[in-house]
């Protein structure tokens, strides 16, 4: 797929001095193979060194490495076979070949994967990839959320799908499952950088739960697995569940994974028959620096979701956008303005995602004025509703859609109408409402005359955007030209950018 250019000589000279290298090895959603989700992160203060880089999905993975190399060898290498140009800019080769040098990359390089959720064109690369490395080197860790890594364990290396080839229950021991805790573990780190732990050498990180769309299972801790909304695991009265019961269903998983934790306690008639597709956000902060990046995995927005985490992701952003420690924001927009929301399927479209950004932005100024966290009352948004959205109050439950609702919109090829922004209201966040009354409307124009904006120097790179293959312009110009028509109207300042799969991100 032709992709944007991204404006590399605006990279290459930051006023800062570069603390990430970022190498996007697939950035569409599908339906392609070749190009799904896969994101290489170093920190610049490394050089390289072994264990420096962490894949952030794998997706794409190996097949990425060694077309990139492919493309930049032997023209872009010098006599000491150090790479003098391209996304790899440094790296000294020890081999003759891509596909030897992509296997040092692998085997030596990538120390640590980083799993943002357990769907196929997330985690497909690192199932292929994995048979080449080598059990002498000690088994590559891949760390997630708990339910992350249950869908993984039970429904890709099981010896069924896959072979086992994690160092439990009598695996082949070439890979290690690092179980993070969701919001950080306050065991580890200091100040700023507490709750933080080891992504790669030079890189911490730090993962929170985000919302991507609904399924009917449900992840169940104590039985470490997935099972269908309404089993026996999830009966009404949960807290005269024997032991016995868990095992009666414990076969009844799925890959998808969804929220957290159940509720301990007995469930009503109003409890949803779906549970929420459990996603991450991945803060990585360069240790050298104290700079920090963010990296979504699919994520949908909270004013459609069942449950919406992005405001805790937001809360946490805020203070670093605030004191310019946030450098950049990865972060998925699907489809264009044409989709509707009940088309979404968990996924962001430009009216939402500068939706979202709007709350930060937001959160950016309390933070700016000092009183970030402060409860708010809260204010009607500037925000029109887009056409046929309902909004509800942080306490209401949202209704599903019937067949009666209009049929979806096909990509406008011949036409296209900018829509208007949803208007950011209190989601229900799935806990009788404890989260409404610090919940407060994006205004705009409370800021409009503010130097800087909340958001200026903040760069936004959007990944997974889902390939039409069809003949036009490919689908990220109009989604990138929508965002930055409602990045300027509500004067958010960050930039936005279509990262090329050719070309290395610094930042």
């Amino acid at each position: 797929m032709s992709q944007i250019p991204l404006n590399t000589k605006t990279d290459a000279k930051p006023a800062k001095k570069p603390a990430f290298h970022v190498i996007v090895l697939g950035p569409t959603g599908g339906p392609r193979e070749d190009s799904v989700t896969g994101i290489l992160v170093r920190s610049t203060a490394t050089n390289w060194a072994p264990e420096s880089v962490v894949a952030v999905d794998a997706g794409t993975l190996l097949a990425g490495i060694i077309r990139l190399l492919e493309r930049y060898m032997p023209d872009c290498t010098n006599d000491e076979g150090v790479m003098t140009s391209g996304p790899f800019q440094g790296l000294e080769l020890p081999n003759k070949t891509p596909q030897a040098n992509g296997a040092h990359v692998f085997r030596e390089l990538i120390g640590n994967v980083l799993i943002t959720h357990p769907h196929l064109d997330h985690i497909a690369g690192l199932a292929i990839n994995t048979p080449i490395l080598e059990a002498g080197n000690g088994p590559k860790s891949v760390a997630a959320l708990p339910s992350v890594l249950s869908a993984i364990k039970n429904h890709m290396f099981n010896d069924i799908i896959w072979p086992n080839l994690s160092d439990e229950d009598g695996g082949a021991g070439l890979l290690t499952y690092q179980r993070l805790v969701e919001g950080g573990n306050p065991r580890f780190g200091r100040g700023d950088s507490r709750g933080y732990v080891r992504a790669c050498t030079g890189l911490l990180t730090k993962c929170l739960s985000v919302s991507h769309g609904r399924c009917k299972q449900r992840y169940h801790p104590e039985s470490g697995t997935h099972h269908r909304i309404g089993s026996t695991v999830f009966a009404e009265h949960q807290l005269m569940l024997p032991s016995r019961a868990i095992s009666v269903d414990h076969t009844d998983g799925s890959f998808y994974s969804p929220a957290r934790s159940p509720r301990l306690f007995p469930s009503t008639n109003k409890e949803p028959v779906m549970a929420t597709v459990e996603s991450s956000a991945f803060f990585l902060r360069d240790h050298r620096t104290g700079d920090e990046i963010i990296v979504f995995g699919d994520v949908e927005p909270d004013s459609v979701a069942q449950e919406g985490h992005n405001k805790l992701v937001w809360e946490a952003a805020a203070p670093k956008v605030a004191n310019g420690k946030l450098r950049a924001i990865f972060i998925e927009c699907s489809y264009n303005d044409s989709i509707d929301d009940k088309y979404l399927y968990g996924h962001m479209c430009p009216r939402h995602l500068v939706a979202e950004l709007s709350v930060l932005a937001t959160k950016v100024m309390n933070a700016r004025n000092g009183n970030f966290g402060e409860k708010k009352r809260k204010r009607d948004s500037i925000f029109p509703v887009e056409t046929g959205s309902e909004q509800v109050s942080p306490r209401s439950k949202r209704t599903q859609s019937t067949s009666g609702d209009r049929e979806p919109r096909s990509h406008p090829a011949d036409y296209f109408e900018i829509p208007q922004i949803p208007k950011v209201g209190g989601p229900d966040f799935g806990d009788g409402g404890d989260h409404a009354d610090v919940l407060e409307s994006p205004d705009p124009e409370s800021w409009v005359d503010t130097k800087p904006l909340p958001l200026e120097g903040l760069k936004v790179y959007i990944i997974h955007i889902k390939e039409h293959l069809t003949d036009g312009p490919p689908p990220g110009e109009q989604i990138l030209k929508e965002l930055k028509e409602h990045g300027e109207r509500v004067h958010l300042g960050c930039e936005f950018f279509i990262p090329s799969p050719v070309e290395g991100i610094w930042i």
